[in-house]
């Protein structure tokens, strides 16, 4: 089958190429519909990853958000379509100690082989999981995104302490509102704080108990667990910060991502006897629990629609150069294109 792949082959620059799907093997055929833009998209796409890195993987399809409608199975499993989630992490091994997210082996897509920009994706039959018709499409396209946050609480759960009464989010943007309102889904009893830099973003976060500036946290406030979601350079700040707000034996947990190495003050993570986990990607468990929780609170899908910023249609290379512009200039919020190809 002739499909169509848009890869990146030089920053701001994208280009099609004609490649054949083999619809004789055991992979589902599945044509995407909605793909949102992620920061780790626009990093390729701006060319802010390292020389080296950019020369090893471009050129390469971007997107590893995004959803779409079942075109061919060859077991029949699926009707052909069945609106379905998937799941870039592909590993090819298992452990049962490592989680599949975490395996030095396992492949992801849009970073070392081709991600959604394509009229057709082969997907392997555990890389897929089922929409609800009714759920909206556009904030299903970022399930992926959401399931991070989803993998990042479980990973918390399991790892803190039971004192939970006050639970502090460093950052203001779509990571720490995701994560934070999930939390608070979850964890109704705990109070739930959100600590950043823009009143406008955080009046968004209106199922938090409070927020604050960063700059007037009361001296005498603090959290027994944290979330830092802020990423880049800044983040070694925040981490800093939530040690110095955090009680003794608390759990933080490092979302955020940063290209350079950050500093942070170990003096007093070893006083306070301190806890820090990091979470990264997420597995296709975590892809079918985010989508038992939307049924099981569809109040929160709801929610999520907030980060939406724009939808742009797109079916040639000038539209999608055209929505990756865009998302460049955003005030915040989720980029989501709709896939016409």
């Amino acid at each position: 089958m002739l499909n169509t792949v848009y890869r990146l082959v030089s920053p701001r620059q994208f280009e099609a190429e004609f490649t054949d799907i083999d619809v004789k093997g055991e992979d589902i055929i599945v044509r995407p519909t909605h793909l949102s833009i992620c920061n780790a998209d626009q990093r390729y796409y701006q060319g802010k990853r390292d020389p080296k890195v950019l020369k090893k993987k471009l050129p390469m399809a971007l997107i590893h958000e995004g959803i779409g409608d079942v075109v061919y199975d060859p077991k029949g499993e699926y009707e052909p379509g069945t609106p379905v989630v998937m799941v870039p992490n592909t590993p090819v091994e298992k452990d049962d100690i490592i989680a599949e997210n975490y395996l030095r082996s396992s492949k992801f897509r849009a970073s070392g082989f081709d991600g959604f920009m394509q009229d057709l994706v082969a997907v392997g039959r555990d890389r897929l999981v089922r929409l609800p018709q009714d759920i909206n499409k556009e904030v299903a396209a970022f399930t992926e995104f959401v399931s991070v946050g989803y993998h990042t609480i479980n990973r918390f759960d399991a790892k803190s302490h039971s004192r939970r009464n006050r639970v502090g989010f460093w950052g203001d943007g779509n990571l720490a509102f995701v994560t934070s309102l999930m939390f608070k889904k979850r964890f109704p009893e705990t109070e739930v704080y959100i600590f950043g830099i823009d009143r406008r973003k955080m009046n968004e976060f209106i199922f938090a108990d409070g927020t604050f500036d960063v700059t007037e946290i009361p001296e005498d406030f603090r959290v027994d667990h944290a979330f830092e979601c802020i990423g880049g350079p800044a983040s070694g700040t925040g981490i800093n910060q939530i040690i110095d707000y955090i009680h003794p034996e608390g759990t933080i947990a490092i979302m955020g991502v940063s290209e350079e190495p950050v500093p942070i003050n170990t003096r007093m993570v070893l006083e306070k006897g301190l806890t820090i986990f990091g979470s990264s990607r997420s597995g296709v468990k975590d892809f079918q629990d985010v989508i038992e929780f939307y049924e099981a609170h569809p109040e929160v899908v709801e929610y999520m629609e907030n980060i939406i910023d724009q939808t742009i249609p797109v079916s040639t290379i000038a539209d999608m150069t055209k929505a990756f512009e865009a998302d460049i200039r955003k005030a915040g919020g989720k980029t989501v294109m709709i896939w016409q190809k």
